[in-house]
């Protein structure tokens, strides 16, 4: 039973760990992404307003899957013997995360053409 007990919690890490890269290389391919429409835009006919509202919005969608995969992880974390101290912080974070992701969302829908008068 300690050897199958072993074996989950070191899938339990790796698939955590993923969680993370992912969401580090979400970030990093958003924040380039809106780096590269930033630049061209403000270098052609638009004007650096509508510059920076699409790359918001392109950064926005990318925190919004970051948190995801955070919240994901942290879940992982928590799944193999937790504590009620484990589980309370488990669902302090949860809580910022889903707040920040709400948030987020919110402004971008009130940023996207579509919805905006």
């Amino acid at each position: 039973m300690d050897e199958f007990q072993s074996i989950l919690q070191y899938g339990n890490r790796i698939i955590s760990g993923l969680c993370h890269v992912f969401a580090m290389l979400v970030i990093t391919i958003g924040v380039a992404k809106a780096l590269s429409i930033y630049l061209k835009d403000v270098f052609t006919t638009h004007s650096a307003a509508e510059a920076i509202r699409e790359s918001r919005l392109e950064i926005g969608h990318s925190f919004s899957l970051a948190l995801a995969f955070l919240i994901g992880a942290s879940i992982l974390n928590t799944t193999l013997a937790p504590t009620w101290t484990d589980i309370g912080q488990l669902a302090a974070i949860i809580a910022l995360r889903a707040g920040l992701n709400y948030l987020l969302l919110y402004e971008i829908r009130s940023e996207t053409p579509s919805n905006s008068s």
